[in-house]
């Protein structure tokens, strides 16, 4: 598309919409840095699949709603913080759960994804609601129905008994706020009535997902690169595994493979306004799509576009970059960006220090 129609925003025939996919970097870094106004990530199919399972979430409001919201979450996620505040009680519940799953490693004689996400949401359940949750599947459970009925966006109806069950459940963690724990965190906070925590809280849940994935990609990333893995176990040689570190070689693995692999392939915006572009005015409501793989292996821009290259996240080239985005960018960025990087760099941390991995097929 781009060598047929140039790099400047191309309309898609869609019968009644304006949709526009964005072709250059400077054009995605616009739509990032100006959002949520007037670019909303509250777009038509992101609330129709979203609302869902998290109808008074951040990404699917606007005005106040979603700045109390906003706001919430990173007030308890510590957006601008490198290192979360419970970063050591955390730190303590995924070295349990990634030793238990390093053991049942080894007895099993591999590590395949089955095992892995069993372990993973020990490891999120117990970092966000405590101890009481490790073994409540069944709060995964209903938010992988409602996310499989949310891919039809508005196809199908809202399954209202499930999602009130789902927030039934996410409220019964929070309440008990145990010591060391998100939940403990959303306690303190006291949000303002519009916020609604439980439907926040699915959000992390549904995003916790795609770093389970991100983490297991960097395992076999390094599983196949020698050098890259002889520098991250240096890295881990030389940090103490009982202190939260932000490891930043092990973390620019796990962006890179977010890069090769993102798990967010599509970022969406709306316009709440008309929009000038050049010498074409966009009408209100007009969608703009972001296909991100395009631009994070873009073979025309990017030397390493389908390499395997950490050294970009510590030396300032993809954050040049305004259209390298794994958590989204400018003001509507992901707020759990670094409690994320943290929680898969530590159990990738401590993977690693317990067994030496390599790709079974």
């Amino acid at each position: 598309l781009r060598e047929r129609h140039g790099s400047r925003p191309l309309r898609l025939a869609v019968p009644g919409r304006t949709i526009v996919l964005l072709l250059s970097p400077d054009d995605v870094g616009r739509v990032l840095a100006e959002s949520p106004e007037p670019f909303t990530p509250d777009t038509v199919e992101k609330h129709a699949a979203l609302g869902k399972f998290q109808p008074h979430g951040s990404l699917i409001s606007r005005g106040r709603p979603r700045r109390e919201r906003r706001r919430f979450n990173e007030a308890v996620l510590e957006t601008h913080r490198p290192l979360h505040h419970l970063s050591g009680p955390m730190l303590v519940r995924i070295g349990e759960e990634c030793d238990r799953l390093a053991a049942e490693t080894e007895d099993a004689g591999g590590l395949d994804w089955r095992r892995f996400e069993r372990a993973w949401w020990r490891i999120v359940r117990r970092v966000v609601f405590g101890d009481g949750a490790a073994d409540d599947r069944t709060v995964i459970d209903l938010l992988d129905a409602l996310r499989r009925s949310a891919n039809w966006a508005y196809l199908t109806p809202t399954r209202a008994r499930a999602r009130e069950a789902l927030a039934e459940r996410l409220r019964e963690h929070l309440d008990r706020a145990e010591d060391g724990t998100l939940a403990a965190a959303v306690a303190r906070e006291a949000p303002d009535p519009l916020v609604d925590p439980a439907d926040q809280v699915a959000h992390w849940l549904f995003a916790f997902d795609a770093a389970g994935m991100a983490l297991m990609r960097t395992l076999a990333l390094l599983a196949v690169n020698r050098g890259h893995r002889h520098v991250a176990r240096c890295e881990l040689g030389a940090s103490d595994p009982d202190s939260p570190e932000e490891l930043p070689y092990l973390r620019a693995c796990v962006l890179e493979s977010l890069r090769l692999w993102p798990t967010t392939p599509l970022l969406l915006r709306d316009g709440v306004t008309e929009t000038r572009w050049g010498p074409e005015t966009l009408p209100e409501g007009t969608s703009f799509l972001v296909y991100t793989p395009l631009f994070n292996r873009d073979g025309e821009r990017l030397p390493f576009a389908d390499r395997f290259t950490p050294g970009i996240w510590t030396d300032g080239t993809a954050e040049a970059d305004p259209s390298i985005t794994p958590f989204s960018g400018g003001p509507a960025c992901c707020p759990g960006r670094n409690l994320v990087l943290f929680t898969v760099t530590s159990a990738l941390a401590r993977l690693l220090r317990r067994e030496e991995y390599r790709l079974a097929s």
